[in-house]
């Protein structure tokens, strides 16, 4: 017989005094230690079927998560609710929480989709005012502009919205027209810089025939600070049975065109000043 053999000969006398410290709360390094056991193997098989003590578990985060759940599933908290809450899974709950009772609605069908719609309310306010506010930040950015920078928002402005000259059509003019009170206001303010005097321009709207021709040609008067006598005759658009339209608003009025007589030179400049831009942007094609 082996000195290892001999040692743990009396298997029986070992086991009952592992269960005796085991019950007393001692754990296995404890007993390993007090009964001179080293060898792993033997020693789980001499505490089989003795449960560790409480003090030797290790604490299990999920079974706070697991307690926490279903108490408030008793509340009647829904699952999203708890993920939420928790910060677990979905599937986690479910399946924790499964053995319960499904909660009674809180809301009827008609209060449910009113606190829907209001949520809906309060994140488009939400929304609404981040926009307004990027709008503003960006608007304050600007500052004051110099007479060089109006130069060139003008003639970027003309070339994206007035008419061109064509080498098929001469026509080098300036004619401009737009719906956007803005807009024109700004075209107006660059003819101003250009030196083109108030009795070189001349004002007709473009507008469906359905509309107030007279409200509108008062509107534009007054933005051009023009008298609406001197407008020339209205062009009227014919309505297309075919065609919905959607600038019926009571703020529709139509496009203001701007003629700007003797403007062959300007229009040369403002011409010359665009490709002037384009090739400083480095943006030729």
């Amino acid at each position: 017989m082996t000195a290892e053999t001999s040692r743990y000969a009396d298997f029986d006398s070992l086991q009952e005094q592992a269960a005796t410290l085991r019950r007393e709360g001692l754990s296995l390094r404890q007993i390993r230690d007090r009964l001179k056991v080293y060898n792993n193997d033997l020693l789980h098989r001499l505490v089989k079927g003795e449960p560790p003590p409480e003090w030797t578990k290790r604490p299990n985060v999920k079974d706070d998560l697991r307690s926490r759940a279903r108490e408030l599933r008793l509340q009647g908290w829904t699952y999203d609710r708890i993920q939420v809450e928790l910060g677990c899974s979905r599937s986690s709950i479910s399946l924790w929480v499964r053995d319960l009772p499904k909660p009674e609605p809180q809301y009827t069908e008609e209060e449910r989709r009113a606190r829907m719609n209001a949520g809906l309310a309060r994140l488009r306010a939400t929304r609404d005012a981040e926009r307004q506010e990027t709008k503003r930040l960006a608007r304050e950015s600007v500052g004051s502009l110099s007479e060089r920078e109006l130069f060139f928002a003008g003639v970027a402005l003309y070339w994206a919205e007035g008419a061109k000259d064509k080498t098929y059509r001469r026509s080098e003019s300036l004619q401009f027209i737009n719906s956007d009170p803005n807009v024109i206001a700004l075209y107006l303010r660059w003819l101003d810089l250009l030196g083109v005097t108030p009795d070189r321009l001349h004002f007709r709207i473009s507008i469906h025939e359905s509309a107030d021709v007279a409200e509108a040609e008062r509107f534009w008067a007054e933005l051009a600070g023009v008298d609406r006598s001197t407008f020339q005759k209205a062009t009227l658009k014919r309505h297309n049975p075919r065609t919905v339209r959607k600038n019926t608003a009571k703020s529709y009025r139509g496009c203001l065109v701007i003629y700007v007589t003797g403007s062959a030179e300007l229009y040369r400049r403002m011409e010359g000043a665009w490709y002037g831009i384009v090739e400083a942007a480095g943006a030729q094609g």
